[in-house]
């Protein structure tokens, strides 16, 4: 069945990326916007817009379906993208849905589920199991979805049931499912996955890796192809084992198989049944439309011959609405935006629109192609260079110091990169090779924490009251203290949720609580006083 009329279950820029290939295609694009969503780039980009009560809302996403006149249903990539119900409901009312049947997104979208299967696929997987069993440190995953959302390291048992709280929460607001599995914490392995395409004839094809090891809060900020920590045979080795659990779990349509690599060996992390934030990369060096390709796959055609040889470099950057330091999200009014020329730009926003704390906030993908490595990355930091966002604060001067410090030019980040190279401070010329590993082995480090409030600290060190302040606006969703409480250094006093993210606040230092002054459930902009502290005398 030729797709004709495209719904996109998304917002943002996957939505309006799947526009440009649909409109190239001469099909027509229904956009869904959420009440508070409606006036975003994609609602205003698209043929129509149908409004719903929710992106996560199964329902709601079949009515808008049947409302428009659509025959497809393209899900992007976050919200609904992983469901099995949804993919199941429009199947059953005769949509097509650009992904995964239903039966491949319940095997390999539940991360319980997809291990078992890699291990009987001759797949290598992190170790997991039960806490006890595992040991410290471990990993706390959320079982549906992915982008960090869920998500906690844990490094002593005091952290264990906090974290499973707070993960079970953040899963149940992002995927509407708190499932979560607990695997061994590898400290600084590389991330490195495989690019996907299966069809409905039972042919899987390798697209080849990206190296996705930058990141923060467990999501990705700089992603590139091919990998520097690959030869031929490992890439093979992996390409190989990422077909093979596509096809035992009966993959159709684009999919990636995300793998942590340390040293020569790589274990299976998860599928994701979808297009990734990450996919202009392998389209860069490929010369591939991978949308055009699942709406093709989509439409029953098989993959055609595809020349998988790639040609040259390809470095991602993500540009948020997040503090360059601390990572956490803001929101604010787009006063001025100059995106640059001379690299590709997939971009979600406009000058003039309102980026609020709903919503995910990425604001625009930089993506840089050259015939080597260096190239591809002297054009990013030019095209940073040119890049200019005013009236919100965005990461930036973050995205420009990474871009140029020695260890990313050299090609030896790990997952473990901010903690040993802490945001925006001055970098130092790498030592020579054979020292650097060694030392940087050697120093198992916590992930960063939110900084306390700065007025709070100023004000204990001039020995008067203090106040914590929201860092970033958001929704009250934990009082953790109440008035006469005695709290130590670092104790978390309230949560606040952002972008479906939590965010502990800490005590600067040993106090009294004298007065908290909000209540959960209540929504706060930046700098909004929450809890006074009194020094202990």
């Amino acid at each position: 069945m030729a797709v004709s009329k495209l719904l996109v279950a998304n917002r943002g820029e996957i939505a309006l990326r799947v526009f440009r290939t649909a409109r190239r295609l001469g099909i027509e694009t229904v956009a869904v916007a959420a009440p508070d969503d409606a006036g975003a780039l994609h609602a205003r980009s698209a043929g129509e817009t149908v409004e719903v009560a929710s992106y996560l809302d199964v329902g709601e996403i079949v009515r808008a379906a049947r409302e428009s006149g659509a025959d497809a249903v393209h899900p992007g990539y976050g919200f609904l993208a992983e469901s099995a119900e949804l993919a199941a409901a429009l199947s059953d009312t005769g949509l097509v849905w650009i992904g995964p049947p239903a039966a491949a997104l319940r095997a390999g979208g539940d991360k319980l589920e997809a291990k078992r299967i890699a291990r009987e696929a001759g797949v290598p997987v992190v170790p997991g199991g039960e806490p006890a069993d595992i040991g410290l440190p471990l990993l706390v995953k959320a079982a549906a979805g992915g982008g960090g959302r869920g998500m906690r390291v844990v490094r002593s048992t005091a952290e264990l049931d906090g974290a499973v709280g707070a993960a079970a929460r953040e899963a149940r607001a992002a995927f509407g499912d708190e499932r979560l599995l607990f695997e061994r914490y590898l400290e600084r392995p590389r991330h490195v996955e495989i690019q996907l395409l299966a069809d409905v004839q039972g042919s899987v094809a390798s697209l080849g890796e990206r190296e996705c090891s930058v990141q923060r809060r467990h999501q990705k900020v700089l992603e590139e192809t091919p990998s520097v920590a690959l030869n031929a045979e490992l890439r093979t080795r992996m390409s190989d084992a990422a077909v093979r659990f596509a096809r035992a779990v009966g993959y159709v349509n684009a999919g990636t198989a995300e793998f942590v690599l340390d040293g020569a060996d790589f274990y299976f992390l998860e599928l994701n049944g979808r297009i990734q934030v990450e996919h202009p990369v392998t389209e860069e060096v490929t010369g591939l439309d991978l949308v055009e390709l699942q709406l093709r796959i989509a439409e029953g055609a098989p993959l055609p011959r595809l020349n998988t040889r790639t040609h040259g470099h390809a470095v991602e950057v993500r540009l948020y609405a997040e503090d360059p330091r601390t990572f956490l999200p803001q929101a604010g009014r787009i006063e001025r935006l100059q995106l640059p020329s001379g690299v590709r730009v997939d971009a979600g926003i406009e000058e003039g629109d309102e980026i609020g704390t709903s919503y995910d906030p990425l604001l625009a993908k930089l993506v840089a192609h050259g015939a080597t490595r260096d190239e591809a990355l002297d054009r990013l930091g030019a095209a940073l260079a040119e890049t200019e966002v005013g009236g919100v604060t965005t990461n930036l001067p973050f995205l420009r110091w990474l871009v140029a410090h020695p260890a990313v030019r050299a090609g030896e980040t790990t997952t473990a990169f901010l903690v040993e190279h802490p945001p925006l401070e001055p970098a130092a010329p790498l030592p020579q090779a054979p020292w650097r590993t060694p030392f940087r082995l050697n120093l198992p480090a916590p992930a960063p924490a939110p900084p306390p409030s700065l007025t709070a600290a100023a004000a204990h060190e001039a020995g008067g009251p203090s106040t914590v302040a929201a860092p970033m606006p958001g929704t009250v969703i934990r009082i953790l203290v109440a008035p006469g409480d005695l709290v130590d250094a670092r104790q978390p006093l309230v949560v606040l949720e952002a972008m479906k993210m939590e965010t502990p606040l800490l005590s600067p230092y040993a106090a009294t609580v004298s007065a908290v002054h909000i209540a959960e459930g209540d929504h706060v902009a930046a700098n909004t006083p929450l809890v006074e502290l009194a020094a202990e005398n």
